[in-house]
């Protein structure tokens, strides 16, 4: 069984993640490149096809991120400066995470919901306040985001099925 001292042992070296970006790079580039040339990236006879300047814009992201690829991979036996270790990572996957379920709840059911239930969990559990002083917060906060966008500046904001349930 490991212990916290081994999970914060384990690391992920810079020239990693040099490795892994100029990757995800080089794949974005491409699609560029592939979809301005499946457009038209020649010169036409009354000037450039529509993916002329996209299909080169894509083709230097390919080149500069396949520069940095090689000389990450030279790299990759020699350098072990660390990136992030296990336990540091795991500290941003606490905040990553409920925003990004947050985010995809405003997608799905609005932003008053969402937000109630994001202040609330996130004070319980990240910042430790009692079940009671959480969810009250989380109420308000939302209530007045709501008085304060929708009744009195009247600036709509995403609902979800409770907004439509009372009216707005």
């Amino acid at each position: 069984m490991e212990n916290a001292k081994d999970r914060a042992g384990r690391a992920v070296r810079v020239v990693t993640m040099d490795v892994i970006v100029a990757a995800l790079i080089f794949a974005l580039g491409a699609v560029v490149v592939y979809e301005s040339y499946r457009l038209g990236s020649r010169w036409g006879a009354d000037g450039p096809d529509a993916g002329y300047f996209p299909f080169y814009i894509g083709l230097l992201i390919c080149i500069s991120s396949g520069v940095v690829l090689v000389q990450s991979l030279f790299r990759l036996k020699r350098e072990s400066k660390i990136f992030v270790r296990q336990d540091q990572f795991m500290q941003v996957l606490v905040i990553l995470v409920p925003a990004t379920i947050y985010v995809l709840g405003i997608e799905y059911i609005g932003i008053y919901v969402p937000s109630l239930v994001f202040i609330g969990l996130f004070m319980r559990f990240a910042g430790k306040y009692s079940g009671l002083r959480s969810a009250v917060v989380g109420l308000a906060v939302s209530a007045i985001a709501f008085m304060l966008f929708e009744v009195w500046f009247k600036i709509p904001l995403p609902k979800g099925p409770f907004e439509k349930l009372i009216g707005f």
